[in-house]
């Protein structure tokens, strides 16, 4: 499904990324998303689109909890807990962003700026509001100048 397309654009772009001198995922976390995406995309189609990501979004968080356990020395999981939290959460937040301007800009939805707009511009990526950009535009709006409306005759 679409959730599916977006593991193989992710898979596609890392690759690209990858022969461009950037990091090499392991194909084998693709094959692991598109599996979580396959049981979210059922659990939709039972439940609907809410209760669905809720169980998800709770899963998700159960088993990153129970990771940290596994991990953590008992001793220490007092004292490193909310370092993993903040890790957890801006890590979250990161691959939010990523894939709300990802999917939008596949989908042509103005998904608004995205937090990550600083570094996907000195990145040099256009991506949703940042390709409608232009130098001119910068200097029209510091002008405080309106364009004119665009005409349908």
């Amino acid at each position: 499904m679409a959730d599916e397309q977006q593991a193989q654009t992710a898979a596609d772009n890392t690759e690209e990324a990858a022969a461009q001198g950037g990091v090499k995922v392991d194909p084998g976390f693709f094959d692991a998303v598109n599996a979580y995406l396959a049981v979210s995309d059922d659990q939709t189609r039972k439940f609907g689109v809410k209760e669905a990501a809720m169980a998800m979004n709770y899963a998700a968080a159960r088993h990153s909890a129970h990771m940290y356990l596994v991990s953590v020395k008992p001793i220490n999981a007092a004292n490193e807990r909310k370092d993993f939290m903040d890790y957890m959460t801006t890590m979250y937040r990161r691959m939010l962003n990523e894939h709300l301007d990802g999917m939008g800009e596949e989908r042509g939805i103005d998904v608004g700026e995205s937090e990550l707009a600083a570094e996907y511009a000195a990145a040099g990526v256009q991506i949703g509001r940042m390709k409608q950009q232009t130098p001119a535009a910068d200097y029209v709006a510091a002008a405080g100048a309106t364009p004119p409306a665009a005409s349908n005759e």
